[in-house]
């Protein structure tokens, strides 16, 4: 490659990536997911638009895998144990015994209204069963729900893409299956080796975080995400789930109290959209517009049969046991969003050489653009009009640390944000424990070291020092305060209190 061609490379590059910023800003203003704007992208500078032609789908499923690793690594980081652990049952079986159930009954309403042969109508039922963490994780931080439905949906999103992939790939290397009892274990044994693996390394790598103090602050995101990535590895070579893995990892460290933790988030965060970014640029580039007339009427047929039979039969299957509300179960029903996932595992038949394989890649990749236009904008609509909505959660706060290796402290910075409960506290009813204290307050730009008495607002930024015996502790007191105010841990008036 020349240096002139690498230079438009670049210039285009940066062009899409200028562009895709822009469009979030503006899917934020509408309610259109981004993602749509990100496949137009491609699909515009694409074979039908300015005439680049790329039908590389072996290198779209690596780049997707890898897309997905970090996207998957985002979400974890991003999720609290104490909204997820409540959910865990009623998220695995869902992603378990309710995917089973969305691939069987979407499978039939392939074969049968559509004409799929029975292998194309189960790999449509698998590719699309899989509801997409990228897409469930940023809808829901816009929708102010009850943090057990959070909690479900999102532990969802993030279980259900390895049982999904074993079952793409076992149904594109093998058919018929002959022993589905050997299949099932397959996939239980797998889902167990990636759980465990996740676990050890995240737990690992969070040990080493919080004890080897490294020489710069922004080689702690980039050593949080190598270590997801190598829960990856080990998952995948241990021949587990590597996708389930990763996430295991990622939220043990995300919930661990690692240095620097909000620059990691920030970081990872970064990653995230630049994978989306490139992820469904790639996506749109791979199909064919031309091509997809004759699949719209089967994409929104099997889609109908997913969104208005398959999801609510698996969501109701699976919570029965759990005994929520009806209006519940329609929302997460709903909420089944689907998006880069079930596009890019739809490239494993193509990979695999499958008969009519591109017709399996077309079919879903309407359904996905359609039915995302649908569900993503709707979902706050529906969750007010099932009056699930819950605007008046406390904001969690964000708190930075920065080791003081010589001083045997640590340096904990943090901002007071709008919905905070720690809004009219007076710097004494923080009740921080001995060898923690406010050390200074910048407010409105201008900084002072503040009394016991002195009132804290919204917009504050607080800096705590603390001795390396209490710092969890003192960090676990302002979380406290900040998600149920002054009397949070005395009248049980905070979130973990209460629980």
């Amino acid at each position: 490659m020349t240096v002139d061609r690498l230079n438009e490379l670049l210039l285009v590059c940066a062009a899409v990536l200028l562009i895709a910023v822009i469009a979030v800003r503006l899917s934020s203003r509408s309610g259109l997911p981004s993602l749509l704007i990100y496949l137009g992208i491609g699909v515009a500078i694409g074979q039908d638009g300015l005439g680049v032609k790329f039908d590389n789908a072996e290198l779209t499923q690596v780049l997707g895998y890898a897309a997905l690793v970090v996207i998957l690594a985002e979400g974890g980081l991003g999720t609290k144990w104490r909204e997820i652990k409540p959910a865990m049952p009623a998220a695995t079986v869902l992603a378990t015994l309710g995917i089973a159930i969305s691939v069987g009954v979407t499978a039939a309403g392939g074969h049968y209204l559509v004409g799929l042969d029975w292998r194309q109508a189960i790999l449509i039922g698998a590719v699309v069963s899989s509801t997409d963490a990228a897409a469930v994780f940023s809808v829901l931080r816009r929708v102010p729900l009850p943090t057990r439905l959070t909690g479900v949906l999102e532990a969802e999103s993030g279980f259900n893409d390895a049982p999904v992939v074993i079952l793409v790939v076992a149904f594109s290397e093998h058919w018929p299956v002959h022993n589905w009892g050997v299949l099932l274990g397959e996939i239980i044994l797998e889902l167990a080796i990636g759980c465990v693996v996740g676990l050890a390394v995240g737990l690992l790598g969070a040990y080493a975080l919080r004890h080897v103090a490294l020489p710069a602050s922004g080689l702690y995101p980039i050593a949080v995400m190598a270590i997801a990535v190598l829960a990856y590895a080990g998952g995948a070579m241990a021949h587990g789930s590597g996708f389930l893995a990763v996430y295991v990892t990622s939220v043990v460290l995300g919930n661990a109290r690692l240095p620097h933790r909000p620059a990691t988030r920030g970081f990872a965060e970064g990653l995230a959209w630049i994978a989306q970014i490139g992820l469904f640029v790639l996506l749109g580039l791979l199909v064919t517009p031309h091509e997809l007339g004759d699949d719209i009427v089967p994409a929104i047929v099997v889609g109908l049969v997913l969104t208005m039979v398959a999801r609510p039969l698996s969501v109701a299957a699976s919570l029965l046991p759990f005994r929520m509300p009806l209006r519940e179960h329609a929302l997460i029903s709903w909420a089944g969003l689907r998006g880069a996932v079930p596009i890019v595992l739809a490239t494993i038949p193509m990979v695999a050489g499958i008969e009519q394989s591109e017709r399996i890649f077309n079919i879903v990749f309407v359904l996905v653009i359609v039915y995302t236009l649908v569900q993503g904008p709707t979902l706050p609509w529906i969750a007010k009009a099932l009056r699930i909505d819950d605007p008046g959660e406390a904001e969690d706060l964000g708190i930075e640390s920065a080791p003081l290796e010589r001083l045997r402290g640590h340096l904990l910075s943090m901002r007071i944000p709008t919905r905070s409960r720690m809004h009219g506290v007076e710097v004494n009813e923080l009740r921080l424990p001995p060898g923690a204290a406010v050390t200074l307050v910048v407010r409105e730009g201008k900084s002072f070291v503040p009394l016991p008495t002195t009132v804290l607002r919204t917009g504050d930024e607080l800096l705590v020092v603390a001795t390396d015996p209490v710092r969890d502790k003192a960090e676990a007191r302002l979380r406290a305060v900040g998600r149920g105010g002054k009397l949070a841990g005395w009248l049980e008036s905070g979130r973990e209190t209460s629980r």
